[in-house]
């Protein structure tokens, strides 16, 4: 997955609370187990006012102007802004996938499902939890300053607002060591491929018969 260190970006403001998964990403997309493809159909229900189905061309659709992710001024955002309990609902892991491929990389609120939370992780998506006074503030500042960006500093868990206040926030180590090195199941486990393979040879060498390639 993608490092993570510091990212400075636009914000959107979500303000909806127990944002479900099925909203995030609809289930009729949930067709393919590749994480690329999916960012157009983010919110899919919200942005459109017509019905989305897989291969249905984003440019030909008609998108609903109050949705906050097609108001011109969040255009190019990649902090997302929200309310408690946010990726509730089932657990797929795809509703991660549509963020990151949306160009999302960081989601901010009071509160998160807890396997939506663990599944940012693994996707390097950064959930960040802080106060719900806190987060109110961001709104407020957020909704009266067009292109107000944040600067998250991940390596001293702080985001520096845009008049240089910074507010720390807390992420346990093992999770921050995966983002700032980029790791996911996969990459923590090619750390050790060296043991891998020694392993695999005695492994080899004490029951050859298990590797004889059967003959035809």
């Amino acid at each position: 997955m993608e490092k993570f260190a510091k990212h400075h970006g636009i914000v959107v403001p979500l303000d909806r609370h127990n944002v479900d998964t099925d909203a995030i990403i609809p289930k009729q997309f949930l067709k393919s187990i590749k994480r690329t493809g999916f960012g157009q159909h983010l919110f899919d229900e919200w942005r459109y006012h017509d019905h989305g189905e897989p291969g249905m061309d984003p440019a030909t659709r008609r998108k609903n102007p109050d949705f906050v992710l097609n108001h011109p001024r969040y255009e190019g955002a990649s902090i997302l802004l929200g309310r408690h309990n946010f990726g509730c609902g089932s657990s797929r892991e795809h509703a991660v996938w549509a963020l990151t491929d949306h160009g999302i990389r960081v989601v901010i609120a009071p509160s998160f499902a807890e396997i939506f939370f663990h599944n940012c992780h693994k996707n390097g998506l950064l959930p960040i939890v802080l106060d719900e006074e806190i987060v109110e503030r961001l709104f407020n500042e957020v909704m009266e300053n067009h292109g107000y960006r944040l600067l998250v500093d991940l390596p001293s868990q702080k985001i520096i607002l845009p008049n240089d206040e910074e507010i720390e926030f807390e992420i346990d180590p093992f999770r921050k060591h995966c983002h700032i090195h980029g790791l996911d199941d996969i990459g923590l486990t090619l750390e050790h491929a060296a043991e891998i393979s020694a392993f695999e040879e005695k492994h080899r060498q004490a029951a050859p018969w298990l590797y004889d390639t059967p003959h035809q």
